[in-house]
């Protein structure tokens, strides 16, 4: 299998995969690409028209500073931090040429369960990165300590609100190689009406 064959549609789905953000190299995605991925990605299954995802992007030159301000949340949050662990953090928020955060917004309270509207957030996510696959990037979707901060996500939204995921964006640096996969019988089933725990 040739990875990252955007051929037809299918080779696109067949060939998607995550590239680490620490080996992502220019070119990113300009603005007006980050744009249309995002129109994109909001074309997912929403029961009710909510829209219950918002996107945050984080510009070249807020990089560093939104590092500097994972730093200081990480050494109030975390016991013993220590300056590597800063220094990670930093790290963590400039690496790769792009940086699209992705939070969870539910629309409380409403008839559609939130479980529904955090998982159109889940699928938001994943659209993004066939999109940028599509258009000739890779993507991944990382959560980490980061997205289950309060204080982080009260730098990109508010109460209620989740981080769904820090989407970063770019070119590998290296040919990326297929993750193992697993076989189909050991996650896809027939139903048969004697299916089931009690079969």
């Amino acid at each position: 299998m040739t990875f990252n064959d955007r051929s037809t549609p299918l080779a696109l789905l067949r060939t998607r995969r995550s590239g680490k953000p620490r080996d992502m190299v220019a070119p990113g995605p300009s603005p007006q690409q980050l744009d249309e991925m995002i129109a994109i990605a909001a074309r997912t299954p929403d029961h009710g028209k909510l829209f219950p995802w918002r996107f945050v992007t984080v510009p070249d030159d807020a990089r560093q500073a939104l590092g500097e301000k994972l730093a200081a949340i990480l050494r109030s949050e975390k016991p013993g931090c220590t300056p590597r662990d800063e220094e990670a953090a930093i790290q963590f928020a400039t690496q790769a040429p792009a940086l699209v955060v992705v939070l969870s917004a539910p629309v409380v309270p409403h008839k559609i369960p939130v479980w529904e509207q955090e998982l159109s957030a889940g699928a938001v996510c994943m659209n993004l990165l066939h999109a940028a696959h599509a258009m000739g990037f890779t993507g991944a979707w990382i959560t980490g300590w980061a997205a289950y901060s309060d204080a982080v996500r009260d730098l990109f939204g508010s109460e209620g609100q989740k981080i769904a995921g820090f989407l970063f964006l770019g070119t590998p640096a290296f040919p990326l190689e297929e993750r193992p996969r697993p076989a189909l019988s050991e996650i896809a089933h027939r139903w048969n009406p004697g299916y089931g725990p009690d079969a």
